[in-house]
């Protein structure tokens, strides 16, 4: 396992299960239990991870291992509930904040899926659970995507018949790491000058770490105190809803890219959530961990964590909301031009040289450091913009769903996907009865941003307008009103007539 896949691996504990998920709705009628597991049996030899397990190796002396479940039931992964009929968004939103408060079996794959039957209009939904050791956020993308079709009648997929391999002895996993930290060592130091005289395969090379020191000058404002603290064992969890064709319309005219006008939008929402409070946001900030996929083409498919990590102040205490988008847009560019996010990353692989025991022991220390320097984390995934199928049923919409810990208590996703853009949003549950501000708050700003636009657009349109009609300076008003005379027209001989009489006059 990588160094950053093991970190969530090390993070987990009772207040913080680190999986990620998506509750995925579909319309109706729901199909048979026994039919859906056939169809997820049917698309696991294209993700193998999915009937592994996680192994510790002894004394904590090397990082956790992948080996095949000799007990793999599939039975046990693909569950099935109901809400009382008929279920509404209220019901789900309650049923998904205790399924996702669960830990995973550590002892088994780390994957549920639950069936949920019972919602209105005849529909059902599907939540899923998938540990971050696994993937992250874009690979766990193109998870849904193989186990959905792009079709409502697909073709059968073979059956492929599988064995477990056998299962390591704890002595074998000793020695196997052993072996690694003799063997791995020497490779890594041996490619080290190169590293530090040329460029990584991402694009960059050693001397551009100063990049994330140069954003340390805007942590000095204050943040939002109540968003930080304890997080218990329970979980609220609530959605937005939006549209990519209105934050498309936005961006047009206001400037900015897709993830600018989300964040500004964000904002807003915790504008509100900070004000309902009645918390002090004048010249504060919500600073946000923005993670940034820095996963290079030939690696899709491969299913890991290759994200690195973005940290803009969310400017809750301006009031305009076009100054709260250029403000975000300003350190957006910045962060781009200091190639911040791939120096990031640089850091993470670093991490494969720090002892394991040294990993563990930080990133645990990384959750339970009282911190209050972040305050949430916003990351947004693109998703496919074709109708996906299951059993033939269509997938109508999805809300992700991000975990939180350490002191940050809510946390959002946003997940594209036929032209919407859904809004899945976690909070700690005793801390953030009111997370449906945030949620209306997100919602509220998108529309304020669209109705400035559009207001925007309308003054520039009339204004363009009235400058064609408006003739040029010195110029003698046309006999036909349009600034010119049409080629090949002509005067008719009353007009002509009254002209020799005011010129006469």
């Amino acid at each position: 396992m990588n160094p950053q896949d093991a970190t969530f691996v090390h993070i987990e504990d009772g207040n913080n299960p680190m999986h990620i998920g998506s509750m995925v709705v579909f319309e109706g009628p729901a199909p048979k239990y026994g039919d859906l597991v056939r169809m997820v049996a049917s698309k696991l030899p294209l993700v193998p991870r999915y009937r592994q397990k996680v192994r510790e190796v002894p004394f904590g002396l090397g990082r956790p291992v992948w080996v095949d479940d000799p007990n793999f039931q599939i039975l046990y992964h693909i569950r099935r509930t109901a809400v009382p009929e008929p279920g509404g968004n209220e019901e789900l939103r309650n049923l998904a904040g205790r399924v996702y408060a669960q830990n995973l079996d550590r002892s088994k794959p780390l994957w549920e899926l639950w069936i949920v039957e019972g919602l209105e209009e005849g529909r059902w939904a599907m939540i899923s659970k998938v540990h971050h050791c696994m993937v992250d956020g874009v690979s766990a993308t193109d998870l849904l995507s193989v186990i959905m079709d792009t079709s409502p009648d697909p073709v059968p997929t073979p059956h492929v018949p599988w064995s477990p391999g056998r299962e390591p002895s704890p002595v074998h996993l000793l020695l196997d790491t052993l072996a690694d930290t003799i063997v791995s060592p020497i490779e890594r130091i041996r490619g080290l000058p190169a590293l530090a005289r040329t460029p990584i395969p991402l694009g960059i090379g050693l001397n551009d770490l100063r990049n994330i020191v140069s954003s340390v000058s805007h942590w000095t404002q204050p943040a939002a105190s109540s968003l930080n603290g304890a997080v218990g064992p329970h979980r609220r969890w609530s959605w937005a809803n939006g549209t990519l064709a209105d934050v498309k319309e936005i961006r047009a005219t206001l400037g900015g890219t897709i993830n600018d006008v989300v964040l500004a939008a964000i904002t807003r929402g915790f504008r509100d959530l900070l004000l309902s409070r009645r918390e002090e946001v004048e010249g504060r900030v919500v600073r946000t961990l923005v993670p940034v996929s820095v996963r290079s083409e030939s690696e899709k498919g491969i299913y890991n964590n290759r994200v690195s990590g973005l940290f803009p102040g969310l400017p809750v205490g301006v009031e305009d909301p076009v100054e709260r988008l250029q403000a975000i847009r300003a350190q957006m560019d910045g962060f781009k031009e200091s190639n911040q996010a791939v120096a990031g990353d640089v850091l993470a692989q670093m991490g494969g040289f720090a002892p394991p025991m040294l990993l563990a022991l930080g990133a645990r220390l990384g959750t339970r450091f009282q911190q209050r320097v972040i305050q949430t984390v916003t990351t947004n995934v693109p998703g496919p913009q074709v109708p996906l199928y299951a059993l033939g049923r269509e997938m109508l919409y999805a809300f992700p769903y991000v975990p939180i810990g350490g002191t940050i208590r809510i946390g959002i996703a946003i997940f594209s996907y036929m032209g919407r853009l859904n809004y899945g949003v976690t909070a700690d549950y005793d801390s953030n009865p009111d997370i449906d501000v945030l949620c209306q708050g997100i919602e509220a700003g998108v529309q304020e941003l669209l109705g400035l636009a559009r207001s925007q657009k309308a003054t520039a349109v009339a204004e363009g307008e009235k400058a064609d009609t408006r003739p040029a300076r010195g110029a003698r008003p046309a006999a036909n009103g349009s600034g010119r005379k049409r080629a090949g027209s002509r005067v008719s001989p009353a007009r002509s007539t009254r002209r020799r009489a005011t010129r006469e006059g």
